[in-house]
């Protein structure tokens, strides 16, 4: 089809080969089969010229379309093998790199020897195009910048709770004011200070509380929960094992708090590489429509 559409476009047997890098016999030889292969004559031959059939004017759109999505086709593939070697330096959140990014990557990776990802987790909102990473993953805080490109990966959802022991000393709060009395273990990145927000329906309540514990890692936070130190504001995705365990139980359940995304932050500059476009349609594919996390708390 290839051969074809080029000696219909040259009107040459013999531009065609040198086009193509094959002798004139080859080329002659190969539309030969073709027209057997249709049983249809597609061109008209002569010592002088080349010229179409009706047939091969009627074939010759619909082949040249086929032969630049086959070409496409073959690009995506050679650009994908090559692609998927080399660093890849990806950043992520403390909590959600080790709870789930890293076994994400690595199962990503594994069918891939020549890839080289390196994870790198902080709770810092470092500059992604300043510190030099392919790809950073970020739970809310995602900056307005014109630099950067974003790709929604999962919700995000906020969750108040504490361990059974704390609930049975101090009782469990019914209404957000009612958090002034307790022990609040507090994520210091979060990006309104020690203000938490609520909303039931319509009704919407902003406490601002008194930290009893502060730490800029929701893994120590969650720690501390468990231990029993107070009520933590956390997310479902470090949260869920342990409520569907019983070593958390919510807080506040009837109020929601507000819903951030994971979200995968790439240079806006530049076209992401096979590599990194390869990596965020897997974790799309793991996250959505309903993250692993959330899908388990269904219900309870």
């Amino acid at each position: 089809m290839e051969i074809f559409a080029e000696v219909a476009q040259l009107r040459s047997f013999s531009a065609a080969a040198r086009k193509l890098g094959l002798t004139r016999a080859m080329v002659s030889k190969q539309v030969l089969l073709l027209e057997e292969k249709l049983q249809a004559r597609l061109l008209h031959r002569s010592t002088r010229e080349v010229s179409l059939t009706d047939v091969g004017q009627a074939y010759l759109a619909p082949c040249m379309a086929a032969v630049a999505q086959a070409r496409e086709a073959a690009r995506v593939v050679s650009h994908a093998g090559m692609g998927l070697a080399g660093p890849l330096r990806i950043q992520a959140p403390s909590s959600f790199g080790s709870l789930w990014l890293a076994n994400a990557v690595a199962r990503f990776a594994a069918p891939h020897p020549q890839l080289q990802p390196m994870l790198y987790v902080d709770d810092a909102l470092l500059d992604p195009i300043a510190h030099g990473f392919d790809l950073t993953v970020r739970v809310g805080g995602i900056p307005d910048s014109h630099a950067l490109s974003l790709r929604p990966l999962a919700p995000c959802h906020g969750v108040l709770c504490a361990s059974p022991a704390y609930v049975e000393r101090m009782g469990r709060p019914q209404d957000p004011e009612d958090l002034h009395r307790h022990r609040c273990l507090h994520f210091s990145h979060l990006t309104d200070g020690a203000t938490w927000h609520f909303q039931r329906g319509k009704e919407q309540r902003t406490v601002r509380i008194d930290a009893a514990f502060t730490a800029n890692n929701g893994l120590v936070l969650h720690q501390a929960a468990l231990q029993g130190l107070g009520i933590v504001y956390s997310t479902t995705f470090l949260a869920w094992q342990a409520l569907l365990d019983g070593s958390l139980v919510r807080v506040l359940g009837d109020w929601q708090l507000p819903l951030n995304h994971l979200s995968a932050l790439y240079p806006a500059s530049r076209q992401p590489s096979p590599k990194v476009r390869a990596l965020i349609d897997f974790l799309v594919a793991e996250y959505q429509p309903v993250p692993p996390w959330d899908k388990a708390l269904e219900g309870i």
